[in-house]
């Protein structure tokens, strides 16, 4: 009734709803909860890929004759039974003969159902989903296809790959071309590592505050800087992206020498990207992005370490630092341990037995 909805920024959903009741869940609670679900579909699938902590991709070719007697529908809907049974967590499941496809036929099983669809009818079913809904076509790629008439996937399904390459350039038309048709040819592979991390933040208000952008900045890169070590990875490039309230869209990246994890030391080469960004354009910003690529698992990072000479892009006090701080979130809530710069006036003026200590 208010107009609140799943994945809305925490901040934008109080605003709607002011006498909401937030419930803070600790990263080291998502992560079990991950853990029980993959353990559930380990046992009910040949091959299991974590795309995420709350996204898997199954591949059940294989077992057709040992499932003959259930539809391929059936056999979906037993996995989540057998998952909500096992782990009292509802899942929404999507199938179908590529992995692209299967990733959107689970935005029509949410919320807790299964959405199928059958070999076949990949065409039909993407001709009648909007461009926007495809993965890795973004706002910008939306608005410039809309200014050219296209707007659903039926629009552009005919539209020769030579025309897309022409306004788009030749890889970028390519690929959209492909994606237009549901072509995917990655296969699920359960070792596949995660290729990056990212957090993209849309203002509610375009901000043209330096501080400001600064404490905006300071959240997202310790943000992404804990889920990543949430997932055991070190980073080696840092992205900063900044969309101007013209709908330009900028972004600068840095790879460093070796790769890195802590808080501070992340947000160190965040800032200094902003900073170019802003040098070059100062204008009013809609929206700020901090990315991780480049993503190394920490114990090969650890042991690399071993033989190089040491840099000055982190300490090891700073990587104590940042998984203190997130032992001490998870046990307490985000909020527990913050940034000097984050704190709000009226939370660094408490005093003892205020009864909010």
């Amino acid at each position: 009734a208010f107009g609140v909805r799943s994945a809305m920024p925490t901040a934008h959903a109080l605003r709607l709803c002011p006498d909401a009741t937030v419930v803070g869940v600790s990263r080291g609670a998502i992560s079990a909860r991950s853990r029980a679900v993959k353990e559930v579909l380990d046992e009910l699938s040949p091959v299991v890929q974590a795309a995420s902590v709350d996204e898997f991709y199954l591949d059940l070719k294989g077992t057709e004759r040992l499932f003959a007697n259930e539809s391929f529908e059936q056999s979906a809907w037993r996995i989540r039974e057998t998952v909500l049974a096992r782990t009292e967590i509802s899942v929404s499941l999507g199938g179908g003969t590529r992995r692209v496809i299967a990733k959107l036929a689970t935005n029509f099983a949410k919320p807790a159902g299964v959405h199928i669809v059958p070999a076949g009818e990949e065409e039909a079913f993407l001709r009648g989903l909007d461009l926007a809904d495809l993965p890795g076509v973004g706002p910008s790629l939306v608005e410039a296809l809309a200014k050219r008439g296209l707007v659903r996937v039926e629009d552009a399904y005919h539209v020769q790959v030579e025309w897309l390459q022409r306004w788009f350039g030749e890889r970028r038309g390519a690929w959209l071309y492909r994606r237009i048709r549901g072509a995917d040819s990655s296969e699920v592979d359960p070792h596949e590592r995660r290729k990056s991390i990212s957090s993209e933040r849309t203002f509610s208000q375009d901000v043209d505050d330096d501080e400001e952008l600064g404490r905006r900045l300071i959240q997202q890169s310790g943000s992404v800087a804990g889920t990543m070590r949430q997932s055991s990875f070190r980073a080696k490039t840092i992205t900063v992206k900044l969309r101007d309230h013209d709908f330009k869209t900028r972004q600068h990246s840095r790879t460093v020498p070796e790769p890195i994890e802590s808080d501070h030391a992340i947000c160190r080469v965040a800032q200094e990207l902003l900073a170019q960004l802003r040098k070059n354009r100062r204008v009013p910003a809609r929206l700020l992005g901090v990315g991780l690529s480049g993503l190394v698992p920490s114990q090969d990072a650890s042991q690399l370490g071993l033989f190089a000479e040491p840099i000055a892009g982190e300490t090891d006090r700073e990587r104590t630092v940042s998984r203190t701080v997130d032992e001490l979130r998870d046990r307490f809530g985000r909020e527990a341990v913050m940034p000097g710069r984050l704190v709000k006036p009226e939370r660094a003026t408490r005093t003892p037995g205020d009864g909010r200590e």
